[in-house]
């Protein structure tokens, strides 16, 4: 169990160093003439996974999607909703015993993380963008 939580903690960590190097205008991005959504409405998916999963873990039993990021205008508000979700969920699975569904729930919690992981890798790739070292490093990107 504790490699996954060293799994997921890493991959929140690597989500919100990214999203940190980005400006605001940067958020508002596109995949140019793609059909693809902005980088803030994938940083919005990701925030609300980590707080929809975070309840199923609590409630043992998948609760729905929901997500408290409103403001993808705002990038404190955008990076303040990364690190309460990711805060909030770690603190919960580190001061409980979870049971196979909950183990499950964060299995599949970490599967999308690093699925987006790789579409932001497109945004940025797509937009000449530059990567932080630490994605540098993790992914050779």
């Amino acid at each position: 169990m504790n490699k996954l939580i060293e799994r997921l903690d890493k991959a929140f960590s690597l989500t919100e160093d990214l999203v940190n190097g980005l400006t605001i205008q940067e958020l508002a991005l596109t995949l140019g003439d793609l059909p693809s959504n902005i980088i803030g409405e994938q940083v919005w998916c990701i925030v609300g996974a980590r707080e929809s999963y975070l309840q199923a873990i609590i409630h043992n039993e998948w609760i729905g999607f929901s997500c408290s990021l409103n403001d993808l205008s705002s990038h404190s508000s955008v990076m303040d909703s990364l690190e309460t979700s990711s805060r909030s969920l770690m603190e919960n699975i580190q001061s409980v015993e979870l049971n196979d569904t909950q183990t499950d729930f964060l299995f599949t919690l970490l599967e999308h993380e690093v699925m987006h992981h790789g579409q932001l890798i497109r945004y940025m790739y797509g937009n000449k963008l530059t990567f932080p070292e630490s994605w540098t490093k993790r992914y050779t990107v």
